[in-house]
């Protein structure tokens, strides 16, 4: 009988099935994600690896070693993790019973496309496009790590068939799921705190969408950027991008509401209100008659629904100085979204639109509105809580830093709250530095 495992590593390595191998691969790529392709990153010998998981390792490996592989498992402390594994652990990202049964399903879909050999199957087409919808879809009751490991396996599989096929339509589709999964994993990425792959990983969409023309593609990538952009300081750059997304022809309603609560935003931060009011405007004032493939066909995580405008409205508001605007739009996005079914519900509109709710009700010092506004926050699981969410509540917590605040025992309570809230969130346990000079959309 195989023994139990006897470190929490051990045990995370055998649920993910990484043998030494797949580990030091896996455990190389987070340590060039984290500090570049430098020389001296940790590196981890097979002799190592049977300690770490064997239980032998007197003390911790070094600080750096540590925060690799605290990135490679999202909410473990490297003391947890060569620790003894707990009977019962809530916190093991262990896959539901629907990951085993996609994942099944799509293990018994490649030994039959083996026997094809020579080329691929548009069957096999349409399975890799049936689970680019599927993590579009469902991107948001994901935590960002979870769904950058489904997209980066997503990315590499839809890669390799790519290798296997010279048919022009069939290449014309993988690379349009190309463009597809590198934008979904841009937005992971960014989730994660890191804005420089994000930014990468955009580009890489939009060229996609340039190579193949679908502009909806186009569009989406270069909005992304857009966001990217204003959240790294880059204002200006940040409406450029917004408005060449604005050009393309072939957008639907969805695609141009998106587009339009982007560059409503990017406006306020170069000090363009008139411009930032009239894409407010423009982004509720369409049809909602006109769609395309990408932001209505596969919608999920590349739609834009009409919450998440309302929550992004109530942003841009409050970085107008308009906290009554901003308490309006807030207080609708988490109307609309209480109409929807508990799955369909968004973990990170609802955050940020009570953090919105909360900071505007503190511009008129209603310390006591703002704390029953983020009551339904403070739930939010450690992994879930993103970059957007951060920046929001990071922002109250500098509210409350103010003088007038100190030695008041609310405002210090929602301070500390905060506090624990963000120290344990992925953008900053992953340690890049979120730059806290906007808000996402």
């Amino acid at each position: 009988m195989r023994s139990a495992p006897r470190t929490l590593l051990a045990k995370l390595c055998e649920q993910d099935g990484l043998t030494y191998r797949r580990f030091s691969q896996r455990f190389t790529e987070v340590g060039v994600r984290l500090y570049g392709p430098r020389p001296t990153n940790p590196t981890c010998g097979e002799t190592q690896f049977r300690r770490w998981t064997g239980g032998k390792l007197t003390g911790l490996p070094g600080p750096d070693t540590c925060q690799v592989l605290e990135a490679m498992w999202l909410g473990h402390t490297a003391e947890q993790l060569f620790a003894p594994p707990p009977a019962d652990d809530p916190q093991a990202p262990l896959f539901d019973l629907e990951e085993r049964v996609l994942m099944t399903a799509r293990e018994a879909h490649d030994g039959a496309d083996a026997t094809a050999a020579a080329s691929i199957s548009d069957n096999t087409i349409d399975e890799l496009r049936d689970q680019v919808v599927s993590l579009a879809r469902r991107y948001h009751i994901l935590p960002a790590a979870n769904a950058w490991k489904l997209g980066d396996d997503l990315l590499r599989e839809i890669e390799r068939h790519r290798d296997r096929t010279q048919v022009p339509v069939q290449q014309q589709s993988l690379m349009i799921l190309n463009g597809q999964a590198a934008a979904l994993l841009a937005v992971a990425a960014f989730d994660l705190g890191y804005f420089s792959p994000a930014k990468t990983l955009a580009r890489t969409a939009a060229v996609y969408g340039e190579s193949t023309r679908f502009t909806p593609l186009q569009a989406y990538a270069d909005g992304t950027m857009a966001y990217i952009a204003y959240h790294s300081g880059e204002t200006t750059d940040a409406v450029s991008k917004a408005r060449r997304a604005l050009s393309y022809g072939g957008l639907g309603d969805i695609a141009q509401r998106r587009l339009h609560a982007i560059a409503a935003r990017a406006y306020v931060h170069i000090g363009d209100t008139e411009s930032a009011q009239n894409a407010i405007r423009l982004a509720g004032d369409l049809g909602l008659d006109t769609r395309d493939d990408l932001h209505d066909e596969v919608g999920g995580e590349f739609g834009f629904s009409e919450e998440r405008l309302a929550m992004s409205n109530s942003t841009t508001a409050l970085l107008m100085g308009d906290p009554a605007q901003a308490e309006a739009e807030a207080s609708r996005a988490l109307a609309l979204l209480a109409q929807r079914s508990q799955d369909d519900q968004s973990t990170h509109v609802r955050a940020s639109a009570a953090a919105d709710l909360a900071y505007a009700r503190l511009q008129g010092d209603n310390v006591e509105g703002a704390a029953d506004a983020l009551t339904s926050m403070w739930s939010v699981p450690a992994e879930q809580r993103n970059t957007g969410i951060v920046v929001r509540v990071a922002r109250i917590g500098r509210h409350l830093a103010q003088p007038r605040y100190h030695g008041s025992q609310l405002p210090t309570e929602l301070r500390e709250q905060i506090e624990e809230f963000t120290r344990v969130s992925p953008p900053y346990r992953l340690g890049p530095g979120v730059p806290l000079l906007a808000i996402e959309a």
